[in-house]
């Protein structure tokens, strides 16, 4: 009996599940304006440092904000002392090995099994999450390259705005055991602004295609 490569599966059901980096995902593709999908198969790295020691310096990005680095990998300050990094599938072990503290102290933590990570991209999005969410997601309040953590549909959630070639994009971080309930929760507030579930396009760094 030939081995078979394990599979690895995310906490949203799959709809014509098709297998890519290891993960078992949605292939379902969507053209819909709003647009909701399950992206847990990104690599999550959890990095706790010093907020003012050197290995901040390295990261920087300061709490309550996100951007890429030299690597294409989203850095982003969850909070004070704390940055969630965000890969390509299957690159959390060569992310964490990148993390240099030297002589300081620091956590480092793969978190990609344990989280889970959807995507939300699309004009309205500000309009879905207001209803679900009470912070002002204007362009003034809330602009691309903000993260937050707050209540969305009463879960505490990482919220990280990370807009791809002008569409207004959310990135959602949840524990993974809440996945469904959040993915569920965000399509039936979005049901009247036309949103529908799409499938994992793996765009490196953002995992998302198109």
């Amino acid at each position: 009996m030939p081995d078979t490569a394990p599979v690895a599966h995310g906490p949203v059901a799959v709809t014509a599940p098709v297998i890519a980096h290891g993960w078992e995902v949605s292939g379902r593709r969507s053209s819909a304006s709003l647009r909701l999908a399950d992206h847990t198969p990104l690599a999550k790295v959890a990095v706790r440092a010093a907020p003012d020691g050197a290995l901040a310096a390295r990261l920087g990005v300061p709490f309550g904000c996100a951007a890429r680095n030299g690597d294409g990998v989203l850095v982003v300050g969850s909070g004070p002392g704390e940055w969630l990094l965000l890969g390509a599938p299957g690159t959390a072990r060569h992310t964490a090995e990148r993390i240099c503290p030297g002589e300081e102290f620091a956590t480092v933590l793969d978190l990609t099994h344990g989280r889970a990570l959807l995507r939300l991209t699309g004009h309205a999005g500000d309009r879905l999450l207001a209803k679900v969410c009470a912070i002002n997601f204007s362009d003034r309040a809330t602009p691309d390259g903000t993260a937050f953590r707050s209540a969305v549909a009463r879960l505490v959630t990482d919220v990280v705005r990370d807009d791809y070639e002008g569409t207004r994009s959310y990135l959602l971080h949840c524990e993974r055991s809440s996945g469904q309930y959040l993915f569920d929760a965000l399509l039936d507030a979005g049901r009247e602004l036309g949103i529908e579930a799409d499938g994992f396009d793996a765009w490196c760094p953002g995992g998302r295609g198109r």
